[in-house]
This record gives structure tokens, C-alpha cells and sequence, in this order.
């Protein structure tokens, strides 16, 4: 199990360049739904703690992850979470912002250990059922075996399900882990800071649509947008 003080964990925080090649990784993904299906996204939370104050800003932009898709064939969109004593819970999937809205403003956030196993492993069922197109977690710890979690990242890889990992905050153990998940799963790695609202919400953005159009839909909200959705698809181009 990796140790915060390993080589191999990364102790720095992401440089623009990072978050560039974020971007340009999801533009150059293939796309991963049928003409004129609805695209299909958990958007997977740790909502322990110390995560309340994300968990807001989250609720008050996900409206527009639907504003974005909406001309792609819209987005149905499963709000997943974990917290308190091994406490996990998925919703039903979501068509519009205000049902998505009403069921983050529910949850509370509750002091508890990570379980990115279970996002992973629930993913994973679930496409199995019927194809989800991406994973999002946003989160800032991980307290779990990285090997086990690594495992079930590799088998969510292999069913065609990207997990684009949102890293708040700088804690070195969780940006390593974060990105073994993002790497077995072809998926995507970007750190942000808590502060900057205006980051996770292009960042959301820009998968929301990616999830919804696959990546010619990315590739022209790039265009459109420019900033952190270019940076988005630039790293998926170079995954």
C-alpha cells in the first residue's frame, strides 16, 4: 500500500500545464453512446466532513452539466456518495437539474473514512445493467488499500467506463491514488483548488458533455468555451 511518503506519490499541487492536459485527454476519447441515446453519468461525491463546503458549491452549478447536453439528447445523471460509518448510497438517475438539485440537498455531510472501492465497484454493476458513460468523483482523502481500489479500477477500465477524478485540495497520497484510478480506467486526473467554483464548474461541464456527445461534443465546447474545457480536452488527447 502506497505511504504519503513513497517516491512514487506526487507531493506537488497540479501546474496549469497539468490541468491543460486534463482537457485536452477528454477531448480525444472515442465516443461512448449510440446516436441519439441519452448519455448516462454517476457523479460520485465524497461527502465526509470535511467535504461539505464543495459538496455546496457542487449542488448550486450542476445545473448547468444539463444546460450543456441538452442539444447532444440530453443527461441522466446518478448522484452517488459515501460518508459516516461505511454509509454508501446511489440515487435514482436523474433527468433535469431540478431533481438532481433536490437530492444533493438532501444529504448532509457526515465524519467517515473514504470508500472509492465501493464508487468503483458500484460503477461497474451498474453498467452491466446498462452502459454508463463516465464516472465523476470529486473528493480529497483516501484512506483505502490502493491495490484492492486498483483492481476494481482495472475492471471498470476493461467495461469501457472512464472515471475523471477531481482532486480538491493537496494531499499527496490522494492525488496518487486518484491517478492509478484515472489511468486504469482511461480516464482523466485534475486537481483544483476548494476556492475556485469557476474551475469544477467547466470541469463538470466539459465531462457532462463528453458523457452526453462523446468527443466531437467536447471538441466543439472547446472551441466555444476555450479555458478549462480546452485544458480538459488536451489531456484526454494525449491519454
Amino acid at each position: 500500500m502506497a505511504k504519503a511518503g513513497d517516491s512514487k506519490v506526487p507531493a506537488t499541487r497540479s501546474s496549469q500545464a497539468q490541468i491543460d492536459a486534463f482537457v485536452d485527454k477528454v477531448r480525444t476519447m472515442s465516443a461512448v453512446k449510440s446516436p441519439g441515446a441519452r448519455g448516462r453519468l454517476i457523479f460520485a461525491m465524497d461527502a465526509t466532513a470535511s467535504r461539505e463546503p464543495t459538496w455546496d458549491i457542487a449542488a448550486q452549478i450542476q445545473g448547468e452539466m444539463f444546460t450543456e447536453t441538452a442539444a447532444l439528447g440530453g443527461l441522466d445523471i446518478q448522484l452517488a456518495f459515501y460518508r459516516g460509518f461505511g454509509e454508501f448510497k446511489a440515487s435514482a438517475w436523474a433527468a433535469d437539474a431540478k431533481s438532481l438539485l433536490k437530492l444533493m440537498a438532501a444529504v448532509r455531510c457526515l465524519a467517515g473514512q473514504t470508500q472509492i472501492g465501493k464508487v468503483l465497484q458500484h460503477a461497474a454493476n451498474a453498467t452491466k445493467e446498462r452502459k454508463v458513460n463516465a464516472v465523476v468523483f470529486v473528493g480529497d482523502a483516501f484512506e483505502e488499500d490502493i491495490d484492492a481500489v486498483g483492481k476494481l479500477a482495472g475492471e471498470l477500465g476493461l467495461l469501457g467506463v472512464p472515471a475523471f477524478m477531481f482532486h480538491e485540495g493537496g494531499d499527496a497520497l490522494a492525488g496518487f491514488a486518484f491517478q492509478q484510478v484515472a489511468r486504469l480506467t482511461n480516464g482523466a486526473y485534475c486537481q483544483f483548488d476548494a476556492s475556485s467554483a469557476q474551475t469544477l464548474r467547466e470541469l463538470l461541464s466539459a465531462v457532462a458533455v463528453y458523457a452526453a456527445g462523446g468527443r466531437p461534443a467536447l471538441e466543439d465546447l472547446a472551441r466555444k468555451r476555450g479555458g478549462e474545457v480546452r485544458k480538459i480536452a488536451h489531456q484526454v488527447k494525449g491519454g
